[in-house]
């Protein structure tokens, strides 16, 4: 089905298999080239980012959405938010991101009248989503008093929380004091880690693509410095990934001088199957959409009937340190990769619906 607003804005359905639907969304006035792809929502609607992205080809945006997609369903299983799975991604660079595209997509979210939730991601900022919500209540993380901002300390605390856990389940002891670790990408979220894990005594090897920025923050946090290139192949207690997804396969993990992966990516492995790779290296695995689900519980208390609490998202984020020290003991039990038995945890409570939500979603800052 095509569906054609204002004689510019145009909504085509795409079928793919395991998807619930998978919406592309142009704009001839406005440039825009978008997709909206909603994985699952039997546990809720489908809430996730919008990545902004100068993606080579479609079939690279499509297959990011799709991966990203079913990711969130996941995430959003395992953290009990009530929510189902999906993402968005714009085919655009930072000079093609204009206010009228942004406006073209909000109008095309609201289209499908709240059953897709939308917020910040890469290439996306708190200030975008504003010019989104122009079009569409259908938004959070908006800088605004009913909403939550920023969701990027919050997945950073999760992350946090995340590397204590498997120095617990490495060494006996949660601290990180005088461990070594490997921060991949320092956008919002890993510039953040990085201030965490300097406080709390790590010996930090930071890497980003920006040059300049790494040399920055190397200064400030007493931090070695490695190429984006070699970031992966440094000696260290934990590797944490904080870029962009897929840098885990057959072909990386064998040249990895970690104990442990645990980073706030989205999608770290190229294949479910990398995870049994990581397991027979002897490799700790903390499931990323796990680890990194901080910012979006942040962004769900948002959609609370009694309206947002930063305390609650706080406590909730806190508590993913035992969702993961629970997902190692499953693993250990049924001898099974951590990426395999949080994927089975997820299928079971979506199954069943546990976790279901049991309200209509409240739009605090549309009241």
């Amino acid at each position: 089905m095509t569906l054609i607003l204002e004689e510019s804005l145009i909504l085509e359905e795409i079928v793919v298999k395991g998807y619930e639907r998978v919406v592309k969304v142009t704009d001839k006035k406005s440039g825009l080239v978008g997709i909206i792809c909603i994985h699952n929502t039997s546990l809720g609607p489908a809430l996730g980012g919008i990545r902004i992205y100068p993606y080579s080809t479609f079939d690279a945006a499509l297959n990011d959405a799709m991966r990203l997609a079913k990711g969130m369903t996941y995430k959003s299983a395992l953290a009990q938010t009530g929510l189902g799975g999906g993402k968005s991604v714009i085919i655009a660079s930072p000079t093609q991101k204009t206010q009228e595209l942004l406006y073209a997509f909000g109008q095309a979210v609201n289209q499908l009248e709240g059953l897709y939730i939308c917020a910040e991601d890469v290439g996306c900022t708190p200030d975008d989503v504003k010019i989104i919500r122009e079009a569409t209540p259908y938004v959070v993380g908006l800088v605004h008093e009913k909403s939550s901002g920023n969701p990027a300390p919050y997945t950073a605390w999760g992350t946090y929380r995340g590397i204590q856990s498997v120095m617990q389940k490495l060494y006996g002891d949660k601290s990180v004091f005088d461990r070594t670790i490997a921060i991949q990408g320092l956008g919002s979220v890993g510039a953040r880690l990085a201030e965490l894990l300097f406080w709390e005594g790590a010996k930090l090897i930071i890497s980003d693509i920006d040059e300049e920025k790494t040399a920055r923050l190397a200064k400030i946090y007493g931090a070695a410095t490695a190429s984006h290139q070699d970031i992966l192949k440094v000696e260290c207690d934990v590797l944490a990934p904080c870029a962009l997804g897929g840098i885990l396969s057959a072909d990386t993990i064998p040249s990895l001088r970690c104990k442990a992966v645990a980073g706030c990516a989205n999608n770290q492995l190229l294949k479910d199957s990398d995870g049994d790779i990581l397991l027979k290296r002897g490799i700790l695995y903390a499931p990323d959409f796990i680890i990194n689900a901080g910012g979006l519980i942040n962004v769900t208390e948002e959609l609370a009937e009694e309206g947002y609490s930063p305390t609650v998202a706080r406590g909730k984020t806190h508590n993913l340190y035992d969702e993961l020290m629970k997902i190692y003991e499953m693993a250990d039990n049924n001898k099974i990769s951590t990426h395999a038995a949080a994927l089975s945890l997820g299928d079971y409570r979506i199954k069943y619906g546990i976790g279901k939500r049991e309200y209509r979603v409240q739009i605090s800052h549309a009241r």
